[in-house]
């Protein structure tokens, strides 16, 4: 009986002991379900799953194999985690976004990597396992099909812990190239779709009502997208995803949106400056039209949460404020912001390792809220400091009650989600720090840090 157990470290944002994404605002991720529902039928094994984000991960884990998916804001956690089960003569494989990107990174912590999506290499290591001949490294084939493959492993969710878990995926990719941007950086920008109608028949097996998508991009391809949107239209659902704002240029895609049953999407606008999107080659984006833009999502019944990047070539200190009075005017209903971060692997962190701006390697630190790079036109100190009161302004009681007489949703679901990141907006400084991981950590080990 091969014993396997899959592993999801977090950082520190999303610690379930004091993390401020509270079960409000947690969906269940699917990464660990579609592993164990990938695991050969004719493998006899007992599974076990720990998603760190809502669970301590045992001292003491029995296992042949563990397999550990790691962002690069998780990487020092997972390969921490990965060495002390080695030393246990425990296998380890390591797979994820930052693995993708930055394999020779990973591979010292491992005794085997997956470079890519595993919907084939997984089963295969599990076989290379069990008949002794697991191999370093596992790539993805440039002829991945998502058609055909078995649902997530639901069950294995652990309901009461999350918001949501209806959580479901039609496409992954993106076709575009923003330069911070990981994803055609580690899996190219070509998106690969499941078929419309098993989708549809796994959003039917839940039963589900109110879901999310978490595709990167749903709206990358037009043809598939309009497909999907009419498929979903009949089953009364009311759904959240992700896509650019190319879809409010399109007045009969943006329908059939709203039509299937879309309340809210997620939206990257990065920056109020042509300047500053056209460095990071996101120039789709034109500020210009942004206030018309969401008016129009508004009309639509969809509400934004809306993505702002700070740190970029062409930005001043002032930029905090214009921000933030431009999200308070147009009236996002959820905004976001984010420190300009350097993901290995991607055109952004070449470009700035080849200027010298590079201040850490420092894993941990790539989580969207430090600064690990040096800014062109103010200092580290004043870009930290500036996104913290950026937050805080848009998450006033009086900023809230601004946009909140916007917002196309019930007013009841618009506060539940401004308060809650009301709580996180006004305790940056004190969730993004490490020290957690130091603490989680056996004695002997810190002396690695």
């Amino acid at each position: 009986m091969l014993k396997i157990c899959l592993l999801s470290p977090k950082g520190p944002l999303y610690r379930h002991r004091g993390g401020i994404f509270k079960k409000s605002l947690r969906y269940s991720p699917l990464t660990l379900p579609t592993l164990a529902a990938l695991i050969p039928p004719e493998i006899e094994h007992e599974l076990s799953v720990f998603d760190e984000g809502i669970e301590d991960i045992p001292a003491e884990i029995e296992a042949d194999i563990v397999g550990i998916t790691v962002i690069t804001g998780t990487a020092r956690r997972s390969y921490e985690l990965a060495n002390q089960f080695r030393r246990r003569g425990i296998t380890v494989v390591l797979g994820g976004p930052h693995v993708t990107l930055v394999p020779n990174d990973a591979a010292p912590h491992a005794d085997a990597i997956v470079v890519g999506y595993s919907e084939d290499t997984w089963p295969q290591l599990l076989h290379d396992f069990l008949a002794g001949e697991l191999k370093p490294k596992y790539v993805q084939a440039p002829d991945l099909s998502l058609a055909g493959r078995p649902q997530a492993r639901r069950d294995l969710i652990k309901t009461n812990r999350y918001a949501r878990t209806h959580v479901f995926e039609a496409t992954r990719g993106c076709v575009h190239r923003c330069d911070f941007c990981v994803v055609p950086f580690a899996w190219g920008r070509s998106p690969y779709q499941k078929p419309v109608e098993e989708v549809v028949d796994e959003i039917r097996s839940t039963r589900a009502r109110r879901a999310i998508f978490v595709d990167l991009n749903l709206i990358a391809d037009r043809n598939y997208a309009m497909e999907l949107f009419e498929a979903l239209t009949p089953l009364n659902l009311k759904w959240g995803g992700l896509s650019t704002s190319l879809l409010a240029r399109d007045d009969e895609l943006l329908e059939a949106c709203s039509r299937s049953g879309c309340i809210g999407l997620l939206i990257g606008f990065e920056s109020i400056s042509h300047a500053g999107l056209k460095r990071i080659t996101k120039g789709f984006n034109d500020p210009a039209m942004y206030a018309e833009w969401i008016d129009k999502f508004h009309s639509a019944g969809i509400a934004i949460n809306g993505t702002f990047v700070f740190g970029l070539d062409d930005q001043t200190t002032g930029v905090f404020e214009e921000t933030a009075q431009f999200v308070i005017d147009t009236g996002i209903d959820l905004p976001r912001f984010a420190i300009l971060t350097p993901f290995p692997g991607t055109a952004l962190f070449k470009r700035l390792e080849a200027e010298d701006r590079i201040t850490t390697r420092n894993w941990e630190m790539y989580d969207g809220q430090h600064v690990v790079f040096e800014p062109a036109q103010m200092s580290e100190d004043a870009l930290r400091q500036g996104n913290m009161a950026a937050w805080r302004q848009v998450y006033s009681y009086r900023s809230i009650a601004q946009r909140m007489r916007h917002t196309p949703v019930s007013k009841l679901m618009f506060l539940g989600a401004n308060m809650g990141y009301r709580f996180y907006a006004h305790r940056l400084d004190q969730f993004y720090t490490c020290d957690w991981q130091l603490m989680s950590m056996p004695l002997q080990s810190q002396e690695n840090y």
